[in-house]
C-alpha cells in the first residue's frame, strides 16, 4: 500500500488566538492513525498509509467546515520509497 504525505492549511486565520476551525483540524490530524505529523501556526503536515490519511483528510474537512471555516487548502503528495 501506498504512503501519502499532506499538508494543510485552514482559513480565515487569527494571528492572535487559533480559531476553533484550526484547532479541530489539528485535532483531527493527530488523532489520526498517521505518523510525521508536524502542527505549526501556518501549515500542517501528515504522513501515513493511503487509506489512513484519506480517512483523516474526509474527518479534517468535515469538522474543520463545521466548525467555521471558509476555506481549507491542502496538497496531498504519493511517498517514494526512501522520500521520508
Amino acid at each position: 500500500m501506498e504512503r501519502l504525505r499532506v499538508e494543510f492549511t485552514t482559513e480565515p486565520f487569527d494571528l492572535d488566538e487559533a480559531p476553533a476551525h484550526a484547532v479541530v483540524a489539528r485535532e483531527v490530524i493527530q488523532a489520526a492513525e498517521l505518523d510525521a505529523v508536524d502542527v505549526g501556526p501556518f501549515g500542517n503536515t501528515a504522513e501515513g498509509g493511503a487509506d489512513e490519511v484519506l480517512s483523516a483528510v474526509d474527518a479534517l474537512l468535515r469538522r474543520a467546515l463545521g466548525a467555521g471555516a471558509t476555506r481549507v487548502s491542502l496538497q496531498i503528495n504519493v511517498i517514494g520509497e526512501g522520500e521520508k
